[in-house]
């Protein structure tokens, strides 16, 4: 090894001045760099920190707090008069680093993976990049456009201006009690759920209530009937959760309960979409609702009820909820924020039947720490004052708008291709293809129209029977709607011509 009388040069130490990371720590990073990568051995001596102020142009003090700084992480020792040196203690100890690759060359191996993280990763599908301004035909995104702004921000301000509600330390695991009792009264005058505020409990969104479901009431390999097609993120939950899934295949009246019962009679756990079935949009009969709570008491089983859409349904009385006619406490209700106002907020409830409503206090108490306070209150406070009864409401009018702006625009620009069927409930809808159109074809050739729309296939875990388009209307206004229809019946008109030429040559 090269020494030299002032220390060891350093050429490639490198800093950005007009960053916002400070120099010190910039400085500092680098060194630890060199360090832990070898490029400075044990034993090695460093400039003085005069040398290094002076050849960097940096203060004194700050190459003084920089060596300070490595030294008491005990990557270099360092005295007065003596200078500062790599610690010796690095030798035997410091891990292997692999040749470096030039940019943009390097090969590295995937990382491994618990095997159910492995799993459910397989399912994984990337979030829309830009949902504050959503293209059509996206699903599950809520009418950003028309949501009441500036009521909403009058109410957090009021909120913070009001010193004796703040919360500023952690807040009940289980919820604030405020928000769990205007929950409980939302859910008894608008979806027919007789409960108590307390077996409500809040989580940070839906999908973070499917992960503690499954981790507090499945064991690795415990059966979980599932709908097939189903909800992609839900499947996931459990799937971490260790479960072993049984897609259950949908009819005309939902989930075939037949089929569960043939296939997986000592089932632990359902779960369901009973208003409007994700993603085929079926609303689960009355009759096939007794047979799925019959099952489930039977096995003594636990049903999630996944009411993720009941709010908006469009046309006559909405059906009941599962929970609603569940008498044996079978059900476990979940709802979410994140369709009624905005999935930023992160807030999910579970209506706990009262035969886990002890278990779920022990489960909060030991796993959360609960949502945002000022969020959980003023979501409260809206609930209380009417408005989230009023935008319900009104979101029912605009969404049905919606939903005629796309039935409008298929019937004019699809026909014959692209059979979209009308829906009573929910953001979206689905269209049946015409024969010899490949789903997934058609929608990469939509996607690079900028029109979105999601194959069926897409969120079945084994083949189905159902092939076709899943469209959401609820993002977007009608306008742009109609120009979508118009862009994708387009695509449609253009891959038929294609596959008659196809023939043709053939």
């Amino acid at each position: 090894m090269v020494k030299y009388p002032g220390g060891a040069l350093l050429p490639t130490l490198q800093f950005d001045r007009s960053s916002r990371t400070p120099i010190s720590a910039q400085l500092c990073s680098a060194l630890r760099d060199m360090i832990l990568s070898g490029r400075l051995q044990p034993g090695e001596r460093l400039p003085s920190s005069r040398t290094l102020a002076k050849d960097h142009g940096v203060s004194r003090t700050t190459a003084i707090s920089v060596y300070e700084q490595l030294a008491a992480e005990g990557l270099i020792r360092s005295s007065i008069g003596a200078g500062a040196y790599v610690t010796d203690t690095l030798r035997d100890g410091r891990p292997a680093r692999t040749p470096e690759s030039p940019a943009g060359d390097e090969i590295r191996s995937p990382p491994r993976l618990a095997q159910l993280s492995a799993d459910a990763s397989e399912h994984y599908f990337p979030r829309l990049a830009h949902p504050e301004n959503p293209r059509p035909f996206i699903t599950g995104i809520p009418a950003f456009d028309e949501f009441p702004m500036a009521l909403w921000a009058s109410m957090v301000a009021r909120y913070w201006r009001q010193p004796r509600n703040l919360l500023l330390g952690y807040p009940p695991a289980e919820g604030l009690t405020e928000l769990r009792r205007a929950v409980a009264m939302h859910l008894r005058a608008n979806r027919g759920i007789i409960c108590e505020p307390e077996q409500v409990f809040i989580f940070n969104g839906a999908q973070d209530a499917f992960n503690r479901i499954g981790n507090t009431l499945l064991d690795p390999g415990d059966a979980v009937w599932i709908e097939n097609p189903g909800a992609i993120g839900a499947r996931n939950s459990l799937i971490s959760s260790g479960a072993r899934l049984v897609p259950l295949s949908i009819d005309e009246e939902g989930i075939n309960v037949a089929e569960g019962l043939e296939i997986a009679p000592d089932f632990r756990l359902a779960f369901v979409t009973p208003a409007h079935q994700h993603p085929l949009g079926v609303t689960m009969s009355l009759q096939r609702r007794f047979e799925l709570l019959r099952a489930a008491e039977r096995a003594g089983a636990w049903i999630i009820e996944d009411d993720y859409v009941g709010e908006f349904h469009y046309a006559g009385h909405p059906p009941p909820t599962l929970k609603s006619v569940d008498t044996s406490g079978r059900v476990i209700y979940v709802g979410s924020f994140s369709k009624t106002l905005f999935a930023a907020l992160r807030l999910g409830y579970v209506v706990a039947p009262p035969g886990l409503v002890d278990i779920f206090y022990r489960i909060a108490g030991a796993t959360l720490q609960g949502s945002p306070a000022s969020l959980q209150s003023v979501v409260a406070s809206f609930i209380e004052c009417g408005h989230f009864a009023s935008h319900i409401r009104r979101m029912r009018r605009v969404y049905a708008e919606r939903l005629q702006a796309l039935l409008d625009g298929a019937a004019r620009h699809m026909a014959g291709l692209l059979d979209v069927a009308p829906t009573e409930t929910g953001f979206h809808t689905v269209g049946s293809l015409a024969e010899g159109l490949d789903e997934l074809a058609v929608a990469r050739r939509a996607a690079e129209r900028n029109v979105l729309v999601s194959p069926i296939g897409r969120f079945a875990i084994t083949p189905v029977r159902q092939r076709g388009l899943v469209l959401g209307f609820s993002s977007a206004p009608p306008r742009m709607i109609a120009s979508a229809a118009e862009t994708l019946g387009a695509v449609l008109k253009d891959m038929r011509k294609a596959k008659g030429r196809s023939r043709i040559s053939a």
